[in-house]
């Protein structure tokens, strides 16, 4: 055999080695931060298995770039604990070399995450269920994004349903977290505006056993509605299960935290008959009624809260990798912000292919997602939907009973 021959079986042999038939191709790694223990953990598994649908349409359809797959590693933040969010998005952004970050779901795991970690790396976040009015303020470099609406709003909405109804006195405990602290206030300040009264305002900590200490302190003021800002796996389940048992209160009231079927079934429909609560939702739009659809068809609640919120924060984020045009950080904010954003033509959840084609042609496209149009501010902030719920004695169950106004 020659000298020549022997080089060119040599490099076919080499090239073999390293390439196989074809070229390999690494995935791209989109991490998820939720809060899979603690006050939170009852609602997260939807809130996961919402943004690996999106992951499932793109990869189905072509995957992202020159046909790489996106993969979804994630981490548990506890929702409870700012040191383990932080150590949680040191994990995916440092050890899985993620591009981007759907979550934190709490928003002071949120913060924490962002400050910590994902800022100073160049990480883009967007949550699907942080409310907290302070991430709106946050010195993020154009890196936090969130597809779920600020309790400032949520606040106006919730003060503005209660007054309908005739309630126009109440008590607030709230969790002692960014979450509830903000929460807290928006509603105050939006419930007094409105000429509601707010007889107490009292924060409670997390992992208590026993709150009739805080509940004493409320039930002083003598009014009958008492509306807790908390978790449903958490410090809400307790209080209003004490409080029930004392008999302090007859009203109860709830933010987005509290609904879930685990208060429900904890307590009993029947005890919690009456109760009001709110949560972000979906418009009534085509873009909600395709992933409503498609959610069902994937054994999904299309309804489970933060569910199409989730969905949407990883479509955006497998979109804005396409549209950047490689698997990195750098550029990916800015390319997030153009294909949420009008003009454009629309794209809806699972029209995987018909934005890689678009893209593809130099096209510019506008996602109207599951929970609405995610024309993101300068915050990186949303407008929204907020739904009422309501306990379906029957079923034992949340129910929708439609968009507050």
């Amino acid at each position: 055999m020659s000298i020549d021959l022997k080089r060119s079986l040599t490099v076919a042999v080499v090239a073999t080695a390293f390439f196989g038939a074809g070229v390999a191709i690494a995935d791209v790694k989109v991490g998820f931060l939720g809060g899979f223990t603690g006050p939170l953990e009852s609602l997260t598994p939807a809130m996961y298995k919402a943004a690996k649908l999106a992951v499932k349409h793109v990869n189905v359809q072509g995957g992202v770039l020159d046909g790489q797959k996106i993969v979804m590693p994630n981490a548990d933040t506890t929702c409870a604990d700012t040191t383990a969010a932080a150590n949680a998005a040191k994990q995916l952004v440092n050890s899985e070399n993620v591009v981007a970050l759907v979550g934190p779901l709490c928003s002071g795991a949120t913060i924490a995450a962002a400050n910590n970690v994902a800022i100073p790396a160049g990480v883009p976040v967007v949550s699907p269920a942080s409310t907290s009015p302070a991430i709106t303020s946050l010195d993020d470099k154009d890196l936090v994004f969130r597809t779920t609406p600020s309790d400032v709003y949520q606040g106006s909405v919730m003060a503005r349903l209660l007054m309908s109804k005739g309630i126009d006195n109440i008590a607030i405990t709230y969790v002692n977290n960014d979450y509830g602290k903000g929460f807290a206030g928006a509603l105050a300040d939006a419930f007094q505006a409105v000429g509601g009264k707010v007889a107490a305002n009292v924060a409670h900590e997390e992992g208590k056993a026993d709150y009739r200490t805080e509940i004493r302190s409320l039930s002083a003021s003598g009014v009958d509605t008492l509306v807790v800002l908390a978790y449903a796996n958490g410090s809400g389940l307790t209080i209003i299960r004490q409080a029930l048992e004392t008999g302090d209160f007859s009203q109860f009231v709830g933010g987005d935290g509290m609904v879930s079927n685990t208060l429900i079934s904890a307590i009993g429909s029947d005890k919690l008959r009456g109760m009001i609560a709110t949560k972000p939702g979906a418009p009534d739009t085509t873009g909600a009624r395709v992933f409503n659809k498609l959610a069902w068809g994937a054994d999904l609640n299309p309804a489970a809260t933060f569910a199409g919120q989730s969905y949407d924060a990883s479509f955006l984020l497998a979109l804005a990798i396409e549209k950047n045009g490689n698997a990195e950080r750098a550029g990916l904010a800015e390319a997030l912000r153009a294909v949420a954003t009008a003009p454009g033509e629309v794209i809806l959840p699972g029209e995987w292919k018909k934005a890689k084609d678009l893209l593809k042609a130099g096209k510019e496209i506008n996602y109207e997602g599951a929970t609405g149009s995610h024309e993101f501010d300068k915050a990186g902030d949303v407008s929204g939907v907020i739904i009422e719920m309501g306990v379906y004695v029957r079923e034992g169950s949340f129910r929708e009973f439609g968009r507050v106004r």
